[in-house]
């Protein structure tokens, strides 16, 4: 069947291969099968035999083959085993050997009971040495003639290698507004056991781009580094990009993340979270981590945020209050605090719901709970016999063995004779790492002395206590120091404190002093002329000054040596307070500034000492720089930050330098920031998309219309104060004065040609403002003419097969959109469309319908162009 069409009045006609109607009918044959299963009917024999009367003792375990495959050297693995008592009486596993030393056993203690059908598990290990495939056995023995069992042991040792891992194979940016910027994060993680280097980091794609790591990049093995991709689309549609990532991972040296978003003109909402999710890794108990999440709104139009939901034990967040309206460009920060109160891994998250297309926005929360422990080595001590007025020191090391840093807060002991030395607390040991301390014995009476070291901590069991015992044998010198510890505290760098020690011989004899030594930075002992001798019961007074020079901890002693060999040990512990002056950013470019405008720069100081940071003192250089928000004298605690501008009001077109000089109370007084800028030359230029506008032909009554835009091409503000139009039958639209054009910023409205006359007719735009060679003038010209009616005349060649009418089908886009035009069936093969609109391109197919209503599949398609 061909279709062929003529458009009256200048309409074009189409002809192509014709294409018969046919119709097929298929028969379905149902095929059955009929399964049949036989019944294979029998006996056993029975065999017979003596009976054997069941072991009363017996047990085993389970599997009886344990294979840790691929394990790396140095690092442990392990697999759990169970043993249960499979006999009719109580069984007690006396021993678990294993043949090889690099496999272990942990979590049982022998020997065990266990009753009939209790089960027990256990642990073995192993700890390659060396690279090579591992082989042993492990032995487990009971009583009572039970039979042992034997588990074979297999492992193949491997070097450390390093593994990547990334947070996700593929991000998805979704819709974001042309000209705005979409952010995600991905997390890229060394999971291996050997220093992991990222050589090169790319992406590819129209608008995206990585930022965040600068290559080579190397990754410990257990840590991690976040990367941030940004998608700025520059037009609208679906992008997609790839980012490749390529490291000296063996087994995976490229990995690619897949990454997709869609650029939009069209109004939306949409919410984007800055990072896409979030890990706190390892977070000690009984403290918190808090980190910020930028929620922006990367769409068009304002966004409701209706409500939050938090998810995952030990997760609260703030700094959102809902209902919050977000407008379009606009961001806010929610804060994300970790605060768990056991150990292990947690999870959890928020959901941000909201009238944005991409309504709920989930983040994803991740962290682990960490504890510290203690252990205590040796556990306890005797000093055994001490002479009244000498001394004996014992070290103790405090090891973390927990997960978590370790906080000492008090180190303190009890009995008399007694002291401690070497640790000041606060005090926090890593995780794995250890600390030491001294107890000193110093008897001054007769007799058995005990005493107790209490050691106070984040670790569970708190208090720890170590027993001392001690025996003070009688002397006849006894030099004693009163106190016997001083404790400055915390003192500010360049002061001075002192405290005073009395030191009285108690013996029964004459005591000479023959050396005062002092063994603590910036500690001096003064008053004491040696040698000098006391008789009984005679005191001296020694003064002790601590003058910290730096911001440092100070432990240590005075030691006050007789002439009878013997110590009197004074402990001393002081800390010194100093500010120390960070400036961010160290120097500020201002740019280019317009003349007599304004650009300023945020600096920050930040005090990272111990002690408080005074700035007494600020000075700036250079034509056109300044500084604001900074009132001095400032003082800013330790940890905290204060901010102010700096500023560039450039009076002059040129490049300009100079600097702010801050004198403060810090050791590295005066600090420098450097400035420079550049002055620019205003200019206010309008640029026009077109000078002149011909609407051709446009029939009379209806309208035809060009869009124009204005930009400022200039670097300073240009005021339109007046957009008009002059010519029979034009108008504006959307071209409101006045109007402020920033630089860059266009301004885009439309003039329409609308004739009621038949012939030509020109006009004008004029566009009035403060540019130079203002006004700007655009000019229009077109013709009214007479709409002329169109019609399209179809005829089609008649389907050989037996059918009881035609379908004509109509569209607007070539090859799909077909809409019926005719109500009834068509008996002939011709057909007249008088609903066509000027201007206009249609499509045209038709189809044949026989006796039962089956229709063909459409004939070839024709056009038909309307002027």
């Amino acid at each position: 069947m061909e279709i062929r069409g003529t458009a009256g009045a200048n309409g074009m006609g189409a002809r192509q291969r014709p294409t018969r109607l046919r119709q097929r009918f298929e028969g379905l044959v149902l095929f059955t099968s009929l399964l049949s299963t036989g019944i294979l009917g029998g006996c056993a024999g029975i065999v017979g035999g003596s009976k054997t009367p069941p072991s009363l003792a017996a047990f085993q375990v389970s599997p009886t083959a344990v294979n840790f495959g691929k394990v790396n050297v140095g690092k442990q693995t392990t697999q759990t085993i169970a043993v249960t008592n499979t006999g009719t009486t109580t069984v007690s596993i006396t021993q678990a050997t294993t043949s090889n030393p690099q496999f272990s056993l942990t979590g049982l203690t022998l020997p065990i009971s266990m009753a009939t059908g209790q089960t027990g598990n256990f642990t073995v290990a192993v700890t390659p040495s060396a690279t090579g495939t591992l082989t042993g056995t492990l032995t487990v023995q009971g009583s009572d003639g039970a039979t042992p069992a034997v588990v074979d042991l297999s492992a193949t040792a491997v070097a450390l290698a390093p593994q990547i891992s990334v947070s996700s194979n593929s991000l998805q940016f979704g819709t974001i507004g042309v000209g705005a910027t979409g952010n995600q994060n991905l997390l890229i993680s060394n999971t291996g056991g050997a220093d992991l280097t990222i050589s090169v980091l790319s992406v590819s794609g129209t608008g995206f781009g990585v930022s965040g790591i600068t290559t080579p990049k190397t990754i410990s093995a257990g840590q991690s580094v976040q990367a941030g991709l940004t998608f700025q689309p520059t037009v609208a549609g679906a992008a997609s990009g790839t980012l490749s990532i390529t490291s000296n991972d063996p087994a995976t040296p490229t990995v690619n993340v897949a990454v997709t978003g869609t650029g939009s003109t069209n109004p939306f909402g949409q919410l984007q979270a800055n990072p896409s999710s979030v890990s706190f890794g390892s977070v000690s108990t009984g403290s918190s981590s808090t980190k910020p999440i930028i929620v922006s709104n990367t769409g068009t139009t304002p966004v409701n945020i209706s409500s939050l939901a938090t998810s995952g034990a030990g997760f609260t967040v703030s700094g959102i209050t809902t209902p919050l309206t977000l407008n379009a460009a606009a961001a806010v920060t929610l804060n994300v605090v970790f605060a768990p109160t056991s150990a292990g891994n947690a999870s959890g998250g928020v959901t941000v719901t909201s009238d944005a297309a991409n309504s709920p926005l989930t983040i994803a929360f991740t962290g682990a709970g960490a504890q510290a422990g203690l252990s205590i080595s040796p556990a306890s001590f005797a000093f055994g016999s001490v002479v009244n007025g000498q001394t004996k020191s014992q070290s103790f090391t405090l090891t973390n063995t927990g997960a978590a840093p370790l906080t000492i807060s008090q180190l303190s002991v009890s009995g008399a004779g007694y002291s401690l030395s070497g640790l000041a607390t606060p005090s926090t040991v890593a995780a794995g790492a250890s600390t030491t301390f001294s107890a000193v014995f110093a008897p001054t009476t007769a007799g058995s002395l005990p005493g107790t070291i209490t050691i106070s901590s984040n670790a569970p069991g708190s208090p720890a206590t170590v027993a001392l015992a001690g025996t003070g044998v009688a002397g006849t010198v006894i030099l004693s120091a009163s106190p016997t510890s001083l404790a400055f505290g915390s003192v500010n760098t360049g002061a001075t404190s002192s405290k005073s020690v009395t030191l009285t011989n108690r013996g029964t004899g004459n005591v000479t002093i023959s050396q005062v030594t002092v063994s603590a930075t910036d500690v001096s002992a003064s008053g004491v002329t040696t040698p000098v001798t006391l008789t009984p019961g005679q005191n001296l007074v020694m003064s002790v000054s601590f003058k910290p020079t730096a911001q440092e901890t100070v432990t240590g002693n005075i030691t006050v040596t007789n002439s009878q060999g013997t110590n009197t040990v004074v402990a001393v512990t002081g800390t010194g307070l100093q500010g120390v002056i960070s400036l961010t950013p160290s120097s500020a470019d201002l740019g280019n500034v317009t003349v007599g405008a304004t650009n300023s720069q945020t600096i920050q100081i930040g005090n990272t000492g111990n002690g408080v940071l005074t700035i007494t003192q600020s000075n700036v250089t250079g034509s056109g720089f300044s500084t604001s928000g900074l009132t001095l004298p400032l003082s800013i605690n330790p940890g905290l930050t204060s901010t102010f501008n700096a500023r560039f009001q450039p009076s002059t077109a040129g490049p300009a330098s100079g600097s702010i000089t801050i004198m403060s109370n810090a050791a590295s007084s005066p600090s420098v920031i450097s400035l420079s800028g550049t002055g620019v030359t205003a200019t206010q230029v309008l640029s026009l998309s077109m000078t002149s506008v011909n609407y051709g032909n446009v029939d009379t009554g209806t309208s035809s219309t060009q869009t124009v835009s204005v930009t400022n091409t200039g670097n300073a503000n240009v005021q339109i104060s007046q957009i008009s139009v002059g010519g029979t039958g034009y108008s504006l639209s959307g071209a409101s004065a006045p109007v402020t054009l920033t630089p860059t910023q266009k301004l885009t409205f439309s003039v329409i040609f609308s004739p009621t006359l038949i012939g030509s007719a020109s006009g004008s735009v004029t566009i009035t403002s403060n540019a130079t060679g203002s006004p700007a003038t655009i000019s229009l010209s077109g013709s009214g003419i007479a709409p002329v009616p169109h019609t399209v005349s179809l005829s089609w060649t008649a389907s050989t097969s037996v059918v009881s009418g035609y379908n004509v089908y109509r569209s607007t886009t070539s090859g799909s959109g077909y809409a019926k035009l005719n109500g009834s069936l068509v008996s002939a093969v011709i057909y007249t469309d008088s609903s066509v609109v000027n201007g206009t391109t249609y499509y045209y197919v038709t189809t044949a319908v026989d006796s039962t209503g089956a229709e063909s599949v459409n004939s070839n398609e024709a056009a038909a162009v309307i002027p």
